[in-house]
């Protein structure tokens, strides 16, 4: 008999889970309520302007390039992926800045430019980092069930050694005492919604992996990866469904049976979660089948920060790179505001995508698209972003003049805002915490949601608030391991198992490369 599966949400998570489970032979049905695919990966139009709602740094893309393999068809087929140099800009506002480029020597330079005596560590960090993922790899690879997965020998050997309770700072600063430069191989904990003076020291190996293996521009976008997935998935016989909204999940007992969306019943031998987790739990799962993951315990979690968004259409060209980061002078300051949420930062960080030097079809002729992210924190009830909005608009507006986009204002076209409470109500993430569950040692591995849902039976989840974690390479092998457990528990083939394990893993092959 057909098995049937439902995945609840087109976003990266959900759209690998889905082209792998095609594999299987199941009958899959993706249900995405929005319009379109990707969640917060989703690209976006206005007016001819073209944007990706979220992520735009790509990286790594070997484990995604892996998933295509599994289903015949090669990434590069589908998108064309840009290798950046310089990866991104670093501005200081206190003084200084950092053009972080691909080639070692270079890069040496630049650190040599801001502190002459830290560029001697870069060579050391970079090799030290490169073992540590290899004793972070199975970590990353590897389903955590319960607390015995901790004495697996992979697990101790490497949390042994990984120093997991020291800061990512506090690690950087065996390699780098200019505080500046450590900023340069640390605000990367962005991607995890956290603070690099409270991010774990493993995960340094997020500025490694963007300095080993680079920093890509999909063509079009992120989104346009989201879409090449959906295309590939399509074509295996997947079904995706977008405008559905997920209103109930029927439960036998606690064995998840189907689900009810405001168009049809669809029943399921498995179900996928790929919503935000504690959004979907709170909503969709009554909270006496919940044991460990209540309402009450969901409450009492660490959640990441959320972020301001502007996206403008402007006209005319912008004398920026790719990627400028712009990092405040009291930055510990800024980012006690952010974790606090108790006010708006007065004078934010933020980071500026200027994606038309690299893909100028993003925009019409002559003009370009500004992607502005400034990371605040998340929804306590402690902010009216309505009243808010137009005052932070300009408050972002003068930081953009800061550097040197003065006259930016009167050169917009089109223009979108997003706050967190629109992130909270229009993209369904619970407080509007862009980067979902914090990364802290007490929510992860066995201590986060695991990949098989501990609380219910026939339900898998898939997505940054889940193990791994979040950032779309960790994202994209999370959905791996949540398709290979399914597959086991349903007694279904999984033929790609033979390429996500070993050597052939997550960042496993290119471990060994030096720099370029």
């Amino acid at each position: 008999m057909e098995r049937r599966l439902v995945i609840i949400g087109a976003g990266p998570g959900g759209l690998a889970a889905a082209m792998l489970l095609s594999l299987t032979g199941a009958r899959v049905t993706v249900l995405e309520r929005q319009s379109r695919v990707g969640g917060r990966s989703a690209g976006f139009e206005m007016d001819g302007f073209r944007f990706d709602t979220g992520p735009t740094f790509f990286l790594y893309p070997r484990i995604l390039e892996e998933i295509f393999a599994a289903c015949g068809r090669r990434l590069s087929d589908e998108v064309e992926l840009i290798r950046l140099d310089p990866l991104y800009r670093l501005i200081f506002e206190g003084g200084g800045e950092l053009r972080a480029h691909a080639g070692m020597e270079r890069l040496q330079a630049e650190i040599g430019r801001l502190s002459p005596a830290d560029a001697a560590g870069l060579p050391r960090f970079l090799a030290d980092n490169r073992a540590k993922m290899e004793l972070f790899r199975p970590i990353l690879e590897s389903p955590f069930p319960g607390p015995l997965a901790l004495l697996a020998q992979p697990v101790l050997k490497a949390l042994r050694r990984l120093n997991p309770h020291r800061s990512v700072d506090a690690d950087l600063a065996r390699y780098f005492r200019d505080p500046r430069v450590r900023l340069a191989f640390s605000f990367q904990s962005k991607y995890l919604g956290m603070s690099p003076f409270r991010c774990p020291s493993l995960f340094t190996i997020l500025s490694f992996l963007e300095h080993e293996h680079g920093i890509h521009h999909p063509r079009g976008g992120t989104g346009a990866v989201m879409e090449a997935m959906t295309r590939v998935a399509q074509s295996m016989g997947v079904e995706v469904r977008l405008g559905e909204t997920v209103r109930h999940i029927r439960f036998k007992g606690r064995r998840a049976v189907g689900v009810r969306t405001d168009q049809a019943d669809y029943p399921a031998d498995a179900l996928v979660i790929n919503a935000d987790f504690a959004k979907a739990m709170t909503t969709l799962v009554p909270d006496d089948l919940r044991r460990r993951w209540s309402d009450a315990k969901i409450a009492r979690k660490k959640f990441s920060c959320s972020t301001f968004m502007m996206y403008l259409g402007v006209e005319g060209t912008v004398d920026l790179d790719h990627h400028t980061v712009y990092l405040a002078e009291d930055y510990a300051r800024n980012l006690a505001e952010i974790e606090e949420c108790r006010e708006l930062p007065r004078r934010p960080s933020l980071y500026v995508q200027n994606a038309c030097v690299t893909d100028p079809e993003l925009a019409p002729p002559g003009c370009s698209t500004l992607y502005v992210l400034v990371p605040v924190g998340h929804q306590r009830g402690h902010i009216d972003w309505e009243a808010e909005k137009p005052h932070y608009r300009r408050l972002v507006l003068e930081r953009l003049a800061a550097l040197g986009l003065k006259d930016i204002e009167r050169r917009i076209r089109v223009e979108r805002l997003l706050t967190p409470a629109d992130w909270e109500q229009q993209f369904a993430i619970h407080r509007g915490a862009t980067f979902n569950l914090a990364h802290s040692l007490d929510q992860m591995l066995h201590l986060r949601p695991r990949n098989r849902f501990e609380d219910l039976d026939g339900v898998y989840l898939v997505g940054g608030g889940t193990h791994p974690g979040s950032g779309l390479p960790v994202i994209f092998e999370g959905a791996r391991i949540t398709s290979r457990l399914l597959a086991e528990e349903l007694g279904l083939p999984a033929p790609w198992r033979n390429m996500d394990t070993g050597t052939s893993g997550l960042f496993g092959r290119a471990l060994a490369g030096e720099m370029a």
